[in-house]
């Protein structure tokens, strides 16, 4: 098991009451989201509108919303957004994505 269910749930429940929550895109996100639309320009922040714990699999998916219009909708891990420290939600968000990332290191299946 990657995540601790307890805390995933926690956050989610939390996440989605704070919904529309804004997020910068790190430069990995921003190069993939590029490929899928070559026709934009990416910018470095969004809001997350949308949000669902799909378990391991994914984690916490969150759907993004750009102030430019993206040829396609895009939906990522919470692991892959950064959160303005300031954030009421910011150190539990970094607490659950450096958990997910340490769990998915050693168990790279």
């Amino acid at each position: 098991m990657i995540d601790n269910p307890d805390q995933a749930e926690r956050l989610f429940t939390k996440l989605e009451a704070a919904l529309p929550l804004p997020a910068r895109v790190t430069p990995e996100l921003a190069a993939t989201l590029l490929v899928q639309n070559p026709a934009s320009s990416i910018p470095s922040s969004c809001s997350i509108v949308w949000i669902r714990n799909v378990g391991d699999e994914g984690g916490i998916v969150c759907k993004l919303k750009f102030v430019a219009a993206l040829e396609n909708e895009a939906f990522v891990s919470i692991t892959h957004l950064r959160f303005d420290a300031r954030l009421p939600l910011a150190r539990e968000i970094t607490a659950y994505q450096k958990h997910r990332v340490k769990r998915l290191r050693r168990n790279p299946a």
